[in-house]
């Protein structure tokens, strides 16, 4: 019997600049899903490894008909061509959602994604639904992020922004959120603030409101600059991704990738290499980077690790099939794959 056609999904861009809190939000919305509900999750990120499929599914403790598929190895503007489409298509087909969220890359420029999810193929598919942009209002007292055209972009085109983390913010974070909201978000864009991630399944509800296609030439200027700013070092080979590469027993697989002022590292570690508990949580803890991902197999039981500006946090996970982590960093920290592999050592002597 031929399936119906998919038509008209809620789709949902959910955005926000490294750290911003994203992947608690799309997880605090997974909480409220409606057990009836077939939703599917598309995650992009700027490292070649891919660490946040398996950071959602060690959370979800066993919630049913929730599918997601990552495009990993670099910004959205990269991937949001061949790999974005080949993974949307095969996301959509297997689950038949009832609802889609798309998360970019907190590097990731969301005008480039909105492109390919308002092309003439996908039209009839989807129904493009509120964007929401995360934001920790006290990245506005540095200029990295005010100057990055990343980190506007995504409030440009925000039908939502979200203030998260206003657990952490001093009086005036919130006032000056508001004034930066007024001047670069379209009239109408609404504001709230809230922390650790949490928000209503009514935020997503309703047409997104402040997206343009670009005229044909904007386009490919926009294109011709991006080409320019990102170096991702993607070869042309009969391998797969790094992501997907099988593993030697006992092995490991590293991955560069660089663009938008940032680099990246990331490493894969077969299933058998168990890691020391306490040494990994005392190097991690120790790493400077703009952010750090990792999941961990280890002699304790298996862990996430989450590293931002406010410190290292972990989570015990149900499940994972190996060990993955993933740096991003303006200069990347020296020696850490050997000591990475010194956590290995010391867990299995």
């Amino acid at each position: 019997m031929t399936k119906a056609k998919i038509l008209a999904v809620p789709t949902n861009i959910i955005t926000g600049f490294l750290g911003a809190g994203k992947t608690s939000a799309i997880l605090h919305l997974l909480a409220q899903k409606p057990a009836d509900e077939r939703w599917a999750i598309l995650v992009n990120e700027f490292g070649e490894i891919g660490i946040d499929k398996s950071l959602f599914e060690g959370q979800l403790n066993n919630l049913n008909n929730v599918f997601i598929r990552e495009v990993p190895g670099g910004c959205m503007c990269c991937a949001a061509s061949l790999p974005m489409q080949i993974a949307l298509n095969q996301l959509l087909a297997e689950s038949r959602p009832h609802r889609l969220i798309i998360e970019p890359t907190g590097l990731g420029h969301p005008k480039e994604v909105m492109q390919v999810l308002t092309a003439e193929h996908y039209q009839p598919v989807l129904s493009i639904h509120k964007t929401v942009t995360l934001v920790d209002a006290r990245k506005l007292s540095d200029a990295r992020y005010t100057s990055h055209d990343t980190f506007n972009q995504q409030l440009a085109i925000a039908d939502v922004v979200v203030g998260n983390k206003q657990d952490l913010y001093s009086t005036d974070d919130g006032e000056r959120l508001a004034h930066y909201v007024s001047e670069h978000c379209l009239a109408g864009t609404e504001l709230m603030l809230t922390e650790h991630g949490q928000m209503s399944l009514a935020s997503l509800d309703g047409t997104a409101e402040n997206y343009q296609q670009p005229q044909h030439h904007e386009k490919h200027a926009h294109q011709e600059h991006h080409h320019h700013d990102h170096v991702h070092h993607h070869t042309v080979s009969d391998k797969p991704p790094t992501a997907e590469q099988k593993l030697p027993v006992g092995g490991m697989l590293s991955a560069e990738n660089s663009g938008e002022g940032f680099n990246s590292v990331g490493w894969r570690f077969a299933p058998d290499c168990v890691f020391d508990y306490h040494q990994l949580s005392l190097l991690l803890a120790s790493v400077e980077a703009e952010r750090l991902k990792g999941v961990f197999i280890t002699n304790a039981g298996i862990f996430g690790y989450n590293l931002t500006a406010d410190g290292l946090t972990e989570i015990a996970l149900d499940e994972s099939v190996e060990s993955r982590v993933e740096i991003i960093a303006t200069e990347l920290p020296p020696d850490l794959q050997a000591n990475l592999q010194a956590c290995v050592s010391s867990a299995m002597s």
